[in-house]
């Protein structure tokens, strides 16, 4: 017996040093690959050939189209999905939102900036992350960009220090999270260790809760008439009105001046202080189309706008919206308009459904990657109503993403916005979004205590319903129709 224990461990060591000699092989479950791209992803195989050019579609932006070269800024794309987070593996439920409520039905905002409210108030079940975040299980993801040298963490005490000196890791940012409970780490890799490779060794270490990449998002503006959205949406442009309906929007910098956006902005924060301004446009024109004044009237005037910049160059990192996300839940909004896609992560997921459980109704760019591009995030989460974008004669643009997560058709093509040179004629989902956000705003000001499930269940029930008969994958319900959602009965 004692000679056969002796063999069986020799064996396990053989093995295991030969595990260890091997090199790292790239981990998918996507049933779309080719055993071309398979090998592509294998670091150890993968030939000059497999790398494609970083091509653009006109409009600026990266397709989307789950490519098996590498996305990632230096690192190749398969890091990301190397080492996900398992579902109840120890990984520590998050906490749900306070759930009180006053006497007109909505939900408070966290009484102070920075504390941990909704980890100290909540009284709901724990958040099961992150299998029931999907509206509709994809096929695939997009596997998008990443900084490099980062990893964020969410951590419980007081650890923070002691974490990043053993694994020898910087701590770049530290907050307290409203929205996901908790304090949210960034933590620099200042020895050049692939990301996953981190990812793996905190995953040891019980002091940390969640550990994802710092993923890159970008923008979801297509090409470069007047606008034409209030009559596909059946909504009176004479008699539309957002009045004092508090709305954040997440978004680029915006131009303060233009006569569109005189008296519109409530109040304004910088997710990213430290990085000049340089472009102003596309934040400016979602504002506009939302709650715009004078000429170029949006579809809420009156609406109150709380505009988050976290955006340059029209990409933003995970960290930086989180950042925004976190501010905009703070200001008592009751809607958050969201026209960005990136990968799918779970610290989104989870504030996302965080800030859905406050209330608060969550709107969103599909996405601009064409027909078989990957499902786009925020847009693809529970709870988040994802908006493509149709044309003045109600066909779909061209370069929308498709999936079952898609909820809603919305005008987006070639439309007059306010821009940072005064105006512009835009295409994108960003601004299909936007419409959508504006018609929300109607509705609640119309009824104020009209509840987050009443708008998504109304706008589901009464859109006009466009290609096959039925929700599908290209216009998701159909076309918004505000006239017949305000008549929508409980």
């Amino acid at each position: 017996m004692a000679a056969r224990a002796v063999i069986g461990f020799a064996a396990l060591v053989v093995a295991a040093m030969t595990l260890a000699a091997a090199p790292a092989l790239a981990q998918t479950n996507d049933p779309n690959l080719t055993q071309t791209e398979i090998d592509c992803l294998n670091r150890a195989t993968a030939a000059a050939d497999c790398i494609e050019d970083d091509t653009r579609d006109g409009s600026g932006e990266k397709p989307g189209a789950g490519s098996a070269a590498t996305n990632a800024v230096v690192l190749p794309a398969l890091i990301v999905d190397l080492f996900p987070n398992p579902v109840g593996g120890g990984q520590a439920p998050l906490p749900t939102p306070d759930p009180r409520r006053n006497p007109a039905g909505r939900a408070l905002p966290p009484q102070a900036a920075g504390a941990p409210a909704i980890q100290a108030a909540a009284t709901g079940g724990p958040i099961v992350s992150p299998s029931d975040l999907v509206a509709a299980e994809p096929p695939r993801a997009v596997i998008g960009d990443f900084v490099p040298d980062e990893v964020l963490v969410t951590v419980d005490g007081d650890a923070v220090q002691q974490i990043a000196a053993s694994f020898g890791l910087e701590v770049r940012s530290q907050r307290q999270s409203l929205l996901l409970g908790t304090t949210l780490v960034r933590f620099g890799i200042p020895d050049g260790r692939p990301v996953g490779v981190v990812l793996a060794q905190l995953a040891a270490d019980s002091r940390t809760v969640r550990r994802e990449p710092n993923h890159i998002y970008s923008l979801q503006q297509a090409a470069s008439i007047v606008n034409y959205a209030f009559e596909r949406i059946a909504l009176d442009s004479k008699a539309a009105s957002g009045e004092n309906v508090r709305i954040a929007v997440i978004d680029t910098a915006i131009d303060d001046a233009n006569p569109a956006l005189s008296g519109v902005i409530a109040d304004q924060f910088d997710a990213m202080p430290d990085v000049p301004i340089e472009a102003r446009d596309h934040g400016t024109s979602i504002d506009g189309l939302i709650a715009g004044v004078g000429a170029l009237k949006g579809m809420a005037p009156g609406a109150k706008i709380y505009h988050a910049r976290a955006f340059e160059g029209g990409k933003s990192t995970m960290d930086i919206i989180l950042s925004a996300l976190d501010w905009a839940a703070s200001q008592d909004v009751l809607i958050i308009n969201m026209s960005f896609v990136g990968p799918k992560n779970d610290l989104l997921g989870i504030a996302c459904r965080n800030a859905r459980a406050l209330g608060i109704v969550l709107v969103a760019a599909a996405g601009n990657n064409g027909p078989k591009a990957p499902y786009g995030y925020p847009a693809a989460f529970d709870g988040v109503i994802a908006v493509t974008a149709t044309d003045a004669k109600d066909g779909l643009m061209e370069q929308a993403n498709r999936g079952a997560y898609v909820f809603l058709s919305a005008p987006g093509v070639e439309m007059v916005a306010p821009s940072g040179a005064g105006s512009d004629v835009v295409t994108g989902t960003s601004f299909a979004a936007a419409i959508v956000t504006g018609a929300v705003a109607n509705l609640l000001h119309a009824a104020p205590d009209r509840s987050a499930d009443w708008v998504e269940k109304a706008l589901a029930a009464t859109a006009k319903d466009l290609g096959p008969k039925g929700r599908d994958n290209d216009f998701g319900y159909g076309l918004l129709d505000t006239k017949a959602a305000e008549a929508a009965k409980e």
